[in-house]
């Protein structure tokens, strides 16, 4: 039978497919967390030479904001046009090569801004980018992977996100050491790691019959297309909910930890000291990830996955709240790398359990994707903010662990997925 673009995936998919899809995760991943992580900071700490550290931090915050409102607006939008993409190439696949590629040249322009302008507007380029091409992916995940499968192949999204971070760290830090140089090298790595999804994915164009079922693309339809309501799809909403939380809970601890590791434990090296603490994460998420995203497959359950996951990462960070040292910081990479191992497998595929409707695949994982880049474009300066407000570092975790828990109780409100 000839496939059609809106049928459910029965065909698993092969290791030469899953190991494509990682790989355009991993530069992703690289593009967007690393900057994160390292070179955003240092590159805003270096234009803002000051004696009191909380102006970059908070500097830092408002970059991060600026772009992520953006991002929201833009995920179900370039989703709901995903939808509605009719090439020869299908529908996903334009929207991966476009993402890539503009959040490429928006790292190479990157590092020569000298000026918080140039650098906002060029980190604004860099994110449309990544939620082009990842809302994109989103949906080839729904559109390709029979249900049974997606544990499995979501934990290949998250052991690159591990991955990414390490290698990209140790990329700008120790082979790259210029800031202009990091951010090229992360540019470059992104489009080659994206050639190879590009020419293995069979992405099946939208027939006459099929594009007629979404109406005309106007402006009125694609925008009256994006509201979802929490009425009728509950269990839509309870998953949005649940990962707005749990990804805020992660993004206000980890995108402060070099702050952390420089002016709370005042380490010797901190960079190398985030570097140590990523290897003992990434080497976790990687084994949890897979094992656990493949064993929630077996048991044909999601709902405890998720709400073990959350509570790891609400004990990490608690941990680095009541007891701040060194020895707790690496405690809490064990603890965080579990939760989030089994987070970003488990989660994935059950978000893709909840989708309203199959014709609009592409515009509900991108508002299901607002809850993960949202968080973590708004991360930083909310952890800024509650650095500043309770004067350290503890409030910030404390903080981090409630929306980690809260995240992870809401998750059991979901009905349709066991």
């Amino acid at each position: 039978m000839t496939p059609t673009a809106y049928a459910e995936p029965t065909r698993p998919v092969r290791a030469g497919w899953i190991a494509a899809f990682a790989g355009v995760w991993l530069g992703l991943w690289m593009a967007q967390l690393v900057p994160v992580q390292v070179l955003l900071p240092l590159q805003i700490a270096a234009q803002h030479a000051s004696d009191d550290w909380l102006v970059s931090l908070v500097a830092y915050g408002l970059v991060s904001a600026v772009a992520g409102t953006f991002v929201v607006v833009a995920y179900p939008i370039v989703g709901a046009l995903s939808d509605r993409t009719r090439s020869r190439f299908g529908r996903r696949r334009p929207w991966i090569f476009g993402g890539v590629v503009v959040a490429s040249v928006g790292l190479a322009l990157l590092g020569i801004q000298t000026e918080t302008l140039g650098t906002v507007v060029m980190w604004t380029a860099v994110m449309l980018g990544f939620c082009m091409a990842s809302a994109a992916l989103t949906a080839v995940m729904a559109d390709s992977v029979p249900a049974g499968q997606r544990g499995l192949v979501s934990g290949w999204i998250s052991a690159p996100n591990a991955l990414g971070i390490l290698l990209g760290i140790v990329l700008v830090t120790a082979v790259f050491t210029t800031t202009a140089s990091g951010y090229l090298a992360l540019a470059v790595c992104n489009l080659a790691l994206a050639v190879p999804v590009l020419l293995v994915l069979r992405d099946v164009p939208l027939t006459d019959a099929e594009a007629a079922l979404l109406g005309p693309l106007t402006a009125r339809t694609i925008l009256s297309s994006i509201w979802v309501d929490p009425r009728r799809h509950p269990d839509f909403a309870w998953t949005v909910a649940s990962r707005v939380l749990i990804n805020l809970g992660n993004a206000i601890a980890t995108t402060m930890l070099l702050y952390f590791f420089t002016f709370a434990l005042r380490v010797a090296d901190p960079t190398g000291f985030l570097v140590f603490t990523t290897v003992i994460y990434m080497v976790v998420t990687i084994v949890a990830s897979v094992a656990l995203g493949k064993l929630s497959d077996v048991v044909q359950r999601r709902r405890v996955f998720v709400l073990a996951s959350g509570v790891a990462q609400a004990v990490s960070a608690l941990l680095l709240a009541v007891a701040p040292a060194e020895s707790t910081a690496v405690i809490g990479a064990v603890l965080l790398g579990l939760g989030q191992g089994c987070f970003f497998a488990v989660d994935q595929a059950l978000a893709t359990q909840v989708l309203p409707s199959a014709e609009t695949r592409g515009k509900d994982v991108g508002i299901m994707n607002i809850a993960l880049a949202g968080p973590q474009a708004f991360g930083p300066l909310l952890g800024a903010g509650a650095v500043v407000l309770f004067g350290g570092f503890a409030g910030l975790f404390l903080a981090s662990g409630l929306a980690g828990l809260l995240g992870s109780v809401i998750i059991m409100r979901v009905r349709s997925v066991r």
